[in-house]
């Protein structure tokens, strides 16, 4: 059967072109520094003392050099159109690429009771057709022209991204703005869609090892119920979704007034916002959402769970203490207090527990982005034969140094830096700027924020972060949460 061509073809057959060659690749005084700073750790590894002194040079050099990393500010259009849709467009035309990330105020969070992994099951629900793609036809238009797209979702926004070469810019916002308009919700959808993402629960989480640990550490930990379900949802409610749910799910949160459109990459600002008028600007607007309530009680004491997991093959320890949203003054001393304690193979909790004691084969602590409550989390999966009870004690013992200090003014810029490596990742392609874009604006309100990172993480000292650390991680202010291997059924013996 001869497939015919849709709208979406037809502007990528009118717009290809020959691309330009490459701009040459930017200096790379970053990767020298790194070279030198392993030359120096594999130098002193040989005793533990050289270890510590290895580090501590490796981050004097990169503290030294951090003037002469510090990436450029990222320069950028920041539009508000008619019918509320903000528009943000960020040049660079290192290579003949752009992307283009369309983030939905709408994430889990904003479920109602009853209604868990709808934002979810709506990610899926978008690349089902509209009124001028059909079912799939957004990936082939995408792929056949050398693209890559995909969406994610996660408790505070839906995001969906395209990344094409840089003459099907028309596609690429043709695409986004039918679905915006006009997505295709009937039941044939709904029921493929609903089965496709309780298939994804399973393999991904009901039938992995510690998949239901991370649901648990999250109804633990929280008691706003915003924050307590997971993102993908229960099956019942899965089950429990109607066409009519659905439609009024987009109709409320689908709407320009409630999403951000960031395009960065080899594109030119003007002719962009004005071609982004030309799709976006004559959809409708819809009233505002709902505000979610984000407020919680505060935790007057340890909370404990204890579970049995048939697939895990190691005991795991959860540790979570409450933090406030993202928009604290605390937020960088908080991500620099994760990388210390640990964040990488030379951070503090993974060399006494995973490298000296070998209480533990992984170990990590991390505080997800959040605009409501959020946990600092501690992770740690245990050798075998290792006592749970002594993984725990040599955990807040770690923490109690911390708290107690000194703090060396080496370590604090290793942390410093580890987290400033983390976020030029975050700048280094078009995708992952143009996510980032519409991500601080809407996480703090401000793109521009996205240009004071090297500066605020240079404010705090050590006492800042012992000040955080006191603060809250307390025994009163955590939650843990311990897995355990499920023992094999008895043998019933042979007949």
């Amino acid at each position: 059967m001869t497939r015919r061509n849709s709208p979406a073809d037809e502007l990528a057959n009118k717009s290809r072109s020959t691309q330009r060659p490459r701009s040459p690749q930017r200096g790379t005084t970053q990767g020298f520094l790194s070279v030198l700073c392993v030359q120096a750790a594999h130098f002193f590894r040989g005793c533990k003392a050289g270890h510590y002194l290895s580090l501590a040079i490796a981050s004097l050099v990169l503290a030294a050099s951090v003037s002469a990393i510090t990436p450029p500010a990222v320069k950028f259009t920041d539009t508000r159109l008619k019918n509320g849709l903000r528009v943000i467009v960020a040049e660079d035309h290192t290579a003949p690429v752009f992307s283009i990330a369309v983030v939905y105020d709408v994430g889990s969070r904003d479920e109602r009771n009853g209604r868990s992994g709808f934002a979810h099951l709506f990610e899926h629900m978008m690349f089902k057709g509209s009124a001028n793609v059909g079912p799939g036809e957004h990936f082939f238009a995408v792929f056949s022209n050398g693209g890559s797209m995909n969406g994610t979702t996660n408790k505070e926004r839906t995001l969906y991204y395209d990344t094409l070469p840089s003459n099907q810019l028309d596609l690429a916002l043709f695409l986004e703005a039918d679905r915006m308009r006009s997505l295709d919700i009937v039941k044939e959808n709904l029921d493929n869609q609903r089965n496709a993402v309780q298939e994804e629960r399973r393999q991904g989480r009901d039938n992995q090892p510690y998949g239901r640990t991370g649901e648990a550490v999250e109804e633990q930990a929280f008691d706003n119920a915003a924050y307590r379900h997971s993102v993908i949802g229960s099956m019942e409610d899965l089950n429990a979704a109607s066409i009519e749910d659905v439609r009024s799910f987009f109709k409320t949160y689908y709407a320009p007034n409630n999403a951000i459109v960031a395009i960065a990459g080899d594109v030119n600002a003007a002719s962009t916002l004005d071609r982004a008028r030309k799709y976006f600007e004559s959809i409708p607007s819809q009233p505002a959402p709902p505000p979610v309530d984000v407020s919680q009680p505060p935790q007057h004491g340890e909370r404990r769970l204890m579970l049995e997991d048939p697939l895990a093959r190691l005991p795991r320890l959860d540790i979570s203490y409450r933090i406030p949203s993202s928009l604290s003054p605390d937020d960088d001393t908080i991500d620099v207090l994760a990388m210390m304690l640990a964040g990488g193979r030379s951070s503090r909790l993974y060399e006494t527990i995973v490298r000296e004691k070998q209480l533990a084969v992984a170990m990590n602590a991390f505080a997800p982005d959040s605009r409501g409550p959020r946990l600092f989390r501690i992770v740690a999966t245990a050798s075998p034969e290792t006592s749970l009870d002594d993984l725990e004690a040599v955990t807040y013992a770690e923490i109690e140094r911390v708290k107690a200090g000194p703090i060396a003014e080496w370590e604090i810029e290793k942390a410093r830096n580890t987290a400033r490596r983390s976020f030029v990742g975050d700048l280094s392609t078009s995708r992952s700027l143009a996510s980032s874009l519409a991500w601080y604006a809407l996480l703090y309100g401000d793109p521009g924020r996205i240009n004071t990172r090297y500066e605020r993480l240079a404010r705090f000292n050590a006492g800042d972060v012992q000040r955080v650390a006191k603060q809250y991680l307390t025994p009163d202010n955590r939650s843990v949460v311990i897995t355990r291997p499920k023992p094999a059924a008895a043998s019933k013996g042979a007949l």
